[in-house]
């Protein structure tokens, strides 16, 4: 326990004034008191736990209060202790967020139909016990609060996630019911939010942690199919890092740090099925991550391994010019390394990196530390910018007028796999992966998507039911006055979009 508390007094250090580590050392005694008599069922004492959440959370430098807010989560649950005595031995915003915590934990999923990044097993993996069930609205309304408790303070939801993580890791101790109830929830509702919210690290640790549970025979498929293949990769990348560094050395390029990853194995078996099960053709099993000072030092380092190394044709990708929806940035190449192995390499910043780990909380502690080196004190976490997906959440509810319509709109438009497609002026559409040029249109505007009489991807003419794809230039053609066609609805992919066809439909009276 205290191993736990230095290591998260640690990750804090330059960052906090003296009197928030006061209150975070009176949250750690609060909890001694707290769970001083409460075993968890590995037998380990409670408040491991919470110590365990809170370390995560220091590494996400969300601030004292959410770390707090992660140490007090199950006090008012599993306690003696009220809210109220949260709220005046701390503040009415740790009050608050764990509060939201108490209410987020009372939602259960397992009456909930499956969605997310695969929606590959829906029926098997709803029928867990054998027997399926209807979802009923309570349970709608307990998940489209949650979702509104996001929008209203993200970090809500990254201690959440925090909180989720840890318990993944001691999941063996319950029984074979609720061990997959648990790994679903995570592989289907919670790691979706992390990669959504930019915790790739997160997102893919819960993905792995519940592979096993959930698919076990294609969990151990998927181990024999890797087998020592990723380790010998691992042992390649020794052998080359050096050369890359001699090299950017000899061009005065200065290098923060060469690392690499390899892909984990829930990432592997999804690629598998993509690759008819041929493991040959997945090049990145170990990627190599080049960190530079500068956005300039990383373009700079991609011209020295071009030269070193041939690329692959194909397989360049500037994230950096071109960032994902979640904040994501990097240059992605694969090249022909030595004896003619396939290598891919991401080259990035430091900060770019950070973000690539953390996400939507990186941006807290860059915004903080600009401005007083501290933490600033928040009402609540407002996201930047390039999440304009969060607010977009806060419109949907607005717009659906019952739980289940919102549901479904989730279970397409949020939780399925994303393609980004850009206007002809560069702007960044984020879609689900199906989405046509009609779904684009009317995410750019309403009256575009009205009007739309045709389309181009990449300059070509194409139907209003193509599939898109990542990276395309997607063109709309307008014809003034057009009104929507009832054969959209045949082919659109979003909810959204089928609610607004439908809607200017009805007031036209033409549905």
């Amino acid at each position: 326990m205290k191993c736990l508390k230095a290591q998260i007094i640690d990750n804090l250090e330059d960052v906090v004034s003296d009197k928030e580590k006061d209150l975070l050392e009176k949250a750690f005694l609060f909890i001694e008191k707290a769970h001083e008599t409460q075993l968890r069922k590995t037998g380990e004492p409670f408040i491991n736990h919470p110590l365990k959440m809170a370390l995560i959370l220091s590494q996400m430098k969300l601030g004292v209060d959410a770390i707090i807010a992660g140490l007090l989560h199950d006090v008012v649950e599993d306690t003696d202790f009220s809210l109220q005595t949260i709220k005046s031995e701390f503040n009415e915003e740790i009050a608050f967020l764990v509060q939201s915590l108490t209410k987020i934990n009372k939602i259960k999923y397992k009456n909930l139909p499956p969605f997310g990044r695969q929606n590959l097993f829906s029926r098997s993996a709803q029928n867990i016990k054998g027997q399926e069930k209807k979802e009923t609205n309570s349970d709608k309304e307990n998940f489209r609060n949650m979702i509104l408790a996001m929008a209203k303070d993200l970090r809500v939801v990254l201690i959440k996630l925090a909180d989720r993580l840890d318990n993944m890791k001691s999941l063996w101790v319950l029984d074979s019911d609720k061990q997959k109830r648990k790994a679903l929830e995570s592989l289907e509702i919670f790691a979706p939010l992390a990669y959504r919210l930019g915790l790739t690290d997160i997102g893919a640790q819960l993905e792995d942690l519940a592979f096993p549970y959930v698919y076990p025979e294609k969990y151990k498929l998927t181990k024999k199919i890797v087998g020592r293949k990723r380790e010998e990769l691992e042992n390649y990348l020794k052998t080359i890092v050096p050369l890359v560094k001699k090299q950017l050395e000899k061009d005065s390029l200065l290098l923060l740090k060469i690392k690499y990853r390899a892909k984990h194995l829930y990432s592997i078996w999804r690629k598998l099925q993509k690759e008819d099960m041929d493991i040959k053709r997945i090049y990145d099993l170990v990627a190599m991550r080049i960190i530079m000072p500068k956005t300039e030092d990383c373009y700079a380092a991609l011209g020295v391994i071009h030269q070193m190394w041939k690329p692959m044709p194909g397989r360049f990708k500037d994230y950096i010019a071109l960032p994902k929806p979640n904040g994501y940035q990097s240059l992605h190449t694969t090249v022909f390394a030595e004896n003619g192995r396939m290598v891919e390499i991401q080259i990035r910043t430091k900060e770019m990196d950070e973000e690539a780990e953390w996400g939507i909380a990186a941006h807290w502690v860059y915004e903080t530390n600009k401005a007083t080196k501290k933490y600033l004190k928040k009402q609540s976490f407002i996201p930047p910018k390039n999440f304009y997906w969060i607010k977009q959440l806060q419109d949907w509810q607005k717009k659906f007028y019952n739980s289940q319509q919102f549901l479904e709109s989730l279970k397409i438009d949020f939780f399925k796999d994303r393609i980004f497609v850009l206007t002809p002026k560069g702007d960044i559409i984020d879609l689900p992966e199906g989405a046509t040029p009609i779904d684009f249109a009317y995410q750019v505007h309403t009256e575009i998507g009205n009007q739309a009489a045709g389309a181009k991807a990449n300059g070509k003419l194409v139907p209003l039911n193509y599939n898109l794809k990542s990276g395309e230039v997607v063109e709309i053609l307008i014809q003034k006055g057009k009104l929507p066609s009832s054969s959209w609805l045949e082919f659109v992919k979003m909810s959204e979009t089928r609610k607004e066809i439908e809607e200017i439909l009805r007031r036209k009276k033409l549905l």
